[in-house]
């Protein structure tokens, strides 16, 4: 299937590794034009490179998203570099899972105002091309731990307030063809991340993490960035406000 974003241009962040490297290696794969941030410089070039071998323009820059003015920067230089911007990924996360204020104060700079400010800064450029080209959207990554909770967790809680944006975000810009959308990973397995560190520290605990799925695997980061990809797409014009699930069934609640 064709997913009409040869040309578009896309902003992701956190986007040098993990999920996020996988979004923009996708977007990139269908012909978009990719803009990416994270902090360490050495990714960061690294990751432009990988995508322009992929016959694309990629702009990025180093990045503290906890920094409002400079992530605000970022994302109107990437729709200057691009010429525009299309679609908008909020994907950088503070993983941090703990009850303490240093926690919630951590996922709600990385998390919440990241997507925040994101959007604050993508929003101009996206109703150009609503109104220009017909579709534009922000996209956000969340978690299934926004519906999952065992103990006090500014991660879930923090994950859940981003869908509750989103929808708000959904309805504002839906005149305007500028959609919103979610997508909310359960467990996603590579070698640096979080899974993959608890395999190699915690090989135990890991296969009864996998014991829990009915696939009895992990998700790939590209079967997210998939999700993500295609939701972005003017394949998916009239989907907008969706939290879509992509956790292998680990979850055992019905979404309606």
């Amino acid at each position: 299937m064709d997913l009409q974003l040869k040309g578009k241009a896309a902003v992701v962040t956190g986007a040098t590794r993990g999920i996020g490297r996988a979004i923009a290696e996708a977007f990139a794969d269908e012909g978009a034009n990719v803009a990416i941030c994270a902090r360490d410089a050495a990714q960061v070039a690294a990751t432009v490179k990988a995508l322009e071998a992929k016959g694309v323009r990629a702009f990025g820059q180093v990045v503290d998203i906890a920094d409002g003015a400079a992530l605000k920067a970022f994302i109107n230089a990437a729709a200057q570099a691009l010429g525009g911007l299309d679609i908008a990924v909020s994907n950088a996360s503070a993983l941090v899972q703990g009850n303490d204020e240093a926690s919630w104060r951590a996922m709600f700079e990385i998390d919440i105002l990241g997507a925040v400010r994101v959007l604050e800064a993508a929003r101009p450029h996206l109703e150009t091309a609503g109104r220009e080209r017909g579709d534009a959207c922000f996209l956000i990554t969340s978690s299934i731990s926004a519906a999952e909770a065992d103990t006090p967790s500014s991660y879930g809680a923090m994950k859940a307030a981003q869908i509750h944006f989103a929808k708000g975000v959904a309805r504002e810009g839906a005149p305007k063809k500028v959609r919103c959308n979610v997508v909310s990973p359960g467990t996603v397995f590579f070698e640096d991340g979080v899974w993959g560190k608890v395999k190699a520290g915690m090989p135990a605990f890991f296969e009864q993490m996998l014991q829990r799925n009915p696939t009895g695997r992990m998700a790939t980061p590209e079967e997210v960035a998939a999700a993500t990809v295609f939701l972005a797409s003017p394949r998916s014009a009239f989907t907008t406000g969706v939290n879509l699930v992509v956790d292998g069934a680990i979850s055992r609640r019905a979404n309606f």
